[in-house]
């Protein structure tokens, strides 16, 4: 999931439970302008600090444990990283969503779709 500077959904990808989520940052962020992308460990990548340099951002994501060489991130912007948990800290509130109910993709689709709309109007 893509989210703004205050925490609201902005674009999702549905993938399988065992799928890592870095194999679609790229995707999620094709077309996006900002200064920074705030993720955590697991978006620690060559290839997409790469595409977040070449969009003219920032990458605020700290160095994964095994990276030989540790990249230094800001600590202080990385705070704001908090805001996409509390995105998907609304959307738990949704039982369908918190479950998955759903049990083809497309359903479980719309469903995020509408909880975002909801999300939005807040």
């Amino acid at each position: 999931m893509l989210a703004d500077a205050l925490g609201r959904p902005l674009r999702f990808i549905i993938t399988a439970g065992q799928a890592g989520d870095v194999t679609q940052a790229p995707a999620l962020l094709r077309g996006q302008t900002g200064e920074a992308v705030l993720a955590d460990k697991a978006y620690d990548s060559n290839a997409l600090r790469m595409l977040i340099a070449g969009m003219g951002a920032t990458a605020v994501v700290p160095s994964n444990r095994t990276r030989k060489v540790i990249i230094p991130h800001d600590a202080t912007a990385y705070r704001q990283r908090n805001r996409i948990e509390r995105c998907f800290c609304h959307l738990k509130h949704f039982r369908r969503f918190a479950t998955r109910y759903d049990r083809r993709s497309a359903h479980f689709a719309g469903f995020i779709h509408l909880a975002a709309a909801m999300i939005w109007l807040r």
